[in-house]
């Protein structure tokens, strides 16, 4: 049954970011909205904060319209600088502290950001590389700005529908684009799954994933405080310290990447008391096999949610449900704002057409400066997703890979995704991660990078054996890496340009045969 998308604290729901606080605040204004490491901020204070920083934007010469890049650790500073953007009207974007210089140079660049917001070390290494004209502040200017700030500036409300953030894909088929939302597109996500969980203040959702990467921002405040409950945000994101901030701050809904729950599961440091308090953890559909969820939910008796979503969408599209089925291989029904479908084999976005929801949704308003892209994304009006898939007759999405990165083997399609549930399954595989590999008589082969399982002999011949039980021929891996651990991005997801590359080397893709 479909939920009316209404704020549990308030009876007016917000329209943009720029007015997402103003119910808890007005409410509860003592409660806390965030926790960081540097402790406890209430709404209040949350509130304040972001008009303060508004103010200090503005001075800084941020004007409406203009791009704001940040660079800057999970903390209190820039969630509240985020929030300020979002009051100033100006357009946020998040850079990840992780990419090398030449990387964070390009993404300023093509953004036309006209200032960076980034701790110390990012600054520095900044302003050597930067061909752009963008002015880089450090902690110590930004603070200096804050003290000086005069309040929030006078200038017009932001138009919900306005470009608001623009989220930088993973450039797995080349250069990033960059996806542009709209402050309705990224609370609607936050809207969505409070209605679907029927959350309130009691929500204490802790997060890992960097906050530089926009979706991390619609699934944090832009959730919490619609719910009324408390962001944790996890400055760390070994597994050791997300266990003790789940410990210490009573995290009741964590977001985490596989690779974190595998190690949970056979970490015997970890107890059963040190997740007592959480009453779900999410974690992306698509890279978490079933034995996986099973064995985590078997050791410490917490229901796993798969989930589904992509920087187009924004966020979130689709959640398992607290109880009831879950068809092998899926990855959640969507939430009630969205509609899916496929078109051919691809699955592709839409409002939904009936009910309170009915209308609502909005996707990215398309890829920034790229119209002929944007044109293709967004074609009769739904959003393409670039995903192959279904949805099974319960509602359930099942994902078998990306539109790009299908194998063609002799003429014959495989789908990364449909062997890489197999091959996990095999003896010794811990971890895996399946792409095309170039061939002059079959166009490509089916490569895989396997992660194999700590202490284990891996036996090459006996995994493929197991995937020949499994799969047809034409689908079973013929090129393998053997790797103690697979490489992984800040958001925990495989980069298949790497797995390529790895496996293009015949020196290393033999190891282990």
């Amino acid at each position: 049954m479909a939920h009316y998308p209404s704020t549990v604290t308030s009876s007016r729901r917000p329209v943009g970011v720029f007015d997402v606080l103003d119910g808890p605040k007005r409410q509860r204004p003592g409660a806390a909205a965030v926790i960081t490491r540097q402790g406890e901020t209430t709404y209040e204070a949350l509130d304040d904060l972001a008009d303060k920083a508004s103010g200090a934007l503005y001075d800084l010469g941020l004007k409406p319209g203009d791009r704001l890049a940040a660079s800057l650790p999970n903390d209190l500073d820039i969630l509240v600088c985020f929030h300020a953007a979002m009051r100033l009207g100006a357009i946020w974007v998040g850079v990840n502290r992780a990419l090398a210089p030449p990387e964070k140079a390009f993404i300023l660049a093509d953004s036309q950001s006209t200032l960076m917001l980034a701790d110390e070390s990012v600054a520095d290494e900044m302003r050597g590389c930067l061909t752009s004209d963008v002015r880089v502040v450090d902690n110590g200017c930004w603070h200096q700005a804050l003290d000086a700030s005069q309040g929030r500036p006078s200038v017009p409300t932001p138009d919900p529908s306005d470009p608001a953030g623009i989220a930088y894909t993973s450039g797995t088929t080349g250069r990033p684009k960059g996806a542009v939302h709209s402050q309705s597109g990224l609370i609607l996500p936050g809207q969505a799954t409070v209605a679907r969980r029927g959350w309130d203040e009691n929500l204490r959702k802790g997060d890992s994933l960097p906050l530089t990467i926009l979706n991390m921002m619609v699934l944090t405040t832009l959730l919490t405080a619609q719910a009324g409950g408390v962001a944790i945000i996890i400055d760390k994101g070994d597994v050791a310290s997300v266990v003790e901030w789940i410990r210490r701050e009573q995290v009741s809904v964590w977001n985490g990447p596989p690779a974190q729950l595998h190690t949970m599961v056979s970490d015997e440091s970890v107890q059963d008391e040190d997740l007592a308090s959480l009453t779900e953890v999410w974690v992306g559909g698509a890279d978490c096999p079933d034995r996986l969820r099973d064995a985590f939910e078997d050791r410490f008796g917490i229901r796993v949610s798969r989930t589904y979503g992509l920087t187009e969408a924004p966020a979130l599209v689709s959640l398992d449900d607290l109880a009831g089925e879950r068809p092998e291989g899926t990855s959640g029904r969507p939430l009630d704002h969205v509609a899916v479908a496929t078109l051919g084999d691809e699955l592709v976005l839409s409002p939904v057409a009936q009910g309170p929801w009915a209308g609502m949704y909005r996707p990215m308003l398309g890829y920034w400066n790229k119209p002929v892209e944007s044109e293709a994304a967004l074609e009769n009006g739904l959003l393409h997703t670039g995903d192959l898939g279904s949805v099974c007759a319960s509602g359930h999405l099942r994902v078998v890979g990306r539109k790009s990165q299908v194998i063609i083997r002799g003429g014959a399609n495989v789908y990364p995704a449909e062997v890489e549930r197999v091959l996990v399954e095999a003896p010794g595989v811990r971890a895996c991660a399946v792409v095309g590999v170039p061939d002059d008589r079959l166009g490509q082969r089916v490569g895989a990078a396997v992660e194999t399982v700590p202490g284990a002999v891996v036996d090459r011949d006996a995994i493929v054996a197991y995937c020949r039980e499994q799969l047809a021929a034409y689908k079973v891996p013929e090129r393998f890496v053997f790797l103690e651990r697979l490489p992984r991005n800040q958001m925990g997801k495989v980069p298949s340009g790497e797995i390529r590359r790895l496996l293009s080397d015949r020196s290393v893709s033999d190891a282990g045969a």
